[in-house]
């Protein structure tokens, strides 16, 4: 039995370990959660020997993890980046996860039936299977593309974070019903009827509760004027939570309502919004840590092994097979979508904590195969994140979808500096000074810089200064300025030449 001391040792040694692997996966091109996973099975059953076999404390956390996941994604995404492919991404989200499942379940129930002699299930539990691993896993998307500052041409960036975001619901209801479907043993015509009109009613619920919840949020968050300005990213959290278990209670899905309610507030002003959404970003990447940790704890290695085969070959025509054809099928009305698009879509179709979270279900429910079902799909992940996950930026030079341009929203020397819930259309600009810019005169009165736009701070090295006029600037000096007529001063920018800087609208 584990005091609390060596619980607590235990625990942020694992952390510890995964933020390590962290470093060392991002110069390896691995993606950080994948490292998650074998840090948990590493201090697992057959590594360190931590025995964990909980499976509903697993759900449990999972779940918790997966609403604050799927809520951060809501927060951090822009109705102006996702108009020109809402609808991609919807019908991606929905057809296209239910394609999916329909094509790679029909081929489990033939390949493993008729291909493996040992191994027997019916179409139910083939479905099932294919269901559980339908989605897109957002906390893999999110991680990878925003974690690997991948930058993608065409909008595919927002359309793959839009589907990744809101297609778990679809799998999360077909995974239900078809669990309640098994359970019942010889389901007649009144389950079935039962089981539909419960899929829409989750969908219009989950998605009407969304949005109202996050209309009230917004207006709550305003209203309350807390004296301690650190409660408003605890509110934040408390208002995620509230919206899964209420929308959970008024027969709703509550993973569609996080999210809705993630993008209706962040989509909206409300107060300290910086400062409570960098706090929950970091919220959301610990969620992302704990649930792989936990899930990694959860399996033993040696039981992977014996569905290695059929493993890979379900998982190779899910990569290859059914989710290439999902996807153009479900974006066949979308003729000006390049078809370089629609394959790069089929590739980033990444698995990771959602599917192992959903293959704990027939667990739970006491299923006869739900075992195979839940090795299955963890082995699966894990060829996921290996091939897909880490060859996505090759993906998208191979089929010449990166966006070579510099990324000017990230400052070198400034990360720390922010203008903190002004509500004011200010700029901030990170300008790194060179021997051209040295050229036009070495003091800040000499440049002509807008009336408009203030040099706050200069930074010299490893030290930080605020600078007067006679100010006497050096290669290499970083300048921050702040403006309000950010198109007067790109236009400075460009008619002297000025290519090296940085820029964050507030």
């Amino acid at each position: 039995m584990f005091s609390i001391e060596s619980f607590l040792l235990f625990g942020s040694l694992i952390l510890l370990a995964s933020l390590v692997a962290t470093k060392a996966g991002s110069r390896l091109g691995v993606p950080a959660l994948l490292l998650f996973l074998f840090v948990g099975m590493a201090f697992g059953s057959s590594g360190f020997g931590y025995q964990f076999e909980n499976y509903n404390m697993a759900q449990t956390i999972g779940t918790v993890a997966l609403c604050i996941i799927l809520f951060s994604g809501g927060l951090d995404t822009s109705y102006k980046d996702i108009k020109p492919v809402a609808s991609q991404g919807i019908i991606l989200a929905t057809l296209g996860v239910l394609l999916t499942a329909l094509f790679t379940g029909v081929f489990i129930y033939y390949a493993v039936n008729f291909w493996f002699s040992g191994i027997s299930i019916s179409l139910f539990e083939a479905m099932l299977l294919a269901s559980v691993m339908s989605s897109t896993d957002s906390a893999s998307v999110f991680a990878i593309l925003r974690g690997k500052s991948v930058r993608l041409k065409n909008n595919i960036k927002p359309m793959l974070e839009l589907e990744s975001g809101s297609n778990d619901p679809m799998a999360y209801m077909l995974t239900i019903v078809l669990v309640q479907l098994i359970s019942s043993g010889q389901p007649d015509a009144a389950a079935y009827g039962s089981a539909v009109v419960s899929f829409f009613l989750q969908f219009i619920i989950g998605a009407g509760a969304g949005y109202l919840f996050g209309k009230i949020a917004v207006w709550f968050i305003n209203k309350i004027n807390l004296d301690n300005n650190s409660f408003y990213p605890i509110l934040l959290l408390t208002s995620c939570l509230f919206i899964f278990s209420a929308t959970y209670f008024l027969k709703g899905n509550g993973f569609l309502a996080v999210y809705l309610a993630g993008l209706v507030i962040g989509n909206e002003k409300f107060a300290f919004k910086k400062s409570s959404m960098k706090v929950f970003d970091g919220m959301a990447w610990i969620s992302q840590i704990v649930v792989f940790l936990t899930l990694g704890l959860l399996v033993n290695p040696p039981e992977l092994l014996p569905v290695a085969l059929v493993s890979i070959i379900i998982g190779a025509f899910m990569i290859f097979g059914s989710r290439p054809l999902a996807v153009l099928l479900s974006l066949l009305p979308f003729r000006k979508t390049p078809v370089r698009d629609k394959l790069f879509v089929s590739w980033v179709g990444l698995k990771g904590a959602v599917p192992i979270i959903f293959a704990i279900f027939p667990l739970v429910a006491g299923l006869e195969h739900a075992q195979f079902i839940f090795n299955v799909v963890f082995f699966i992940t894990l060829l996921s994140l290996l091939t897909q996950g880490t060859t996505i930026t090759q993906a998208a030079n191979l089929l010449h979808l990166s966006c070579n341009e510099e990324d000017k929203s990230k400052f070198r020397g400034f990360n720390e500096v922010d203008i903190s819930d002004m509500d004011i259309n200010t700029v901030m600009t990170e300008l790194k000074v060179t021997d051209d810019l040295l050229a036009k005169g070495n003091k800040l009165q000499e440049l002509n810089f807008p009336e408009d736009t203030l040099v706050v701070m200069v930074k010299r090295g490893h030290k930080f200064f605020i600078p007067k006029g006679n100010t006497v600037l050096l290669k290499d000096d970083l300048l921050l300025k702040i403006t309000t007529d950010e198109k007067n001063l790109l236009e400075m920018y460009s008619k002297m030449g000025i290519t090296d800087y940085r820029l964050k609208r507030n």
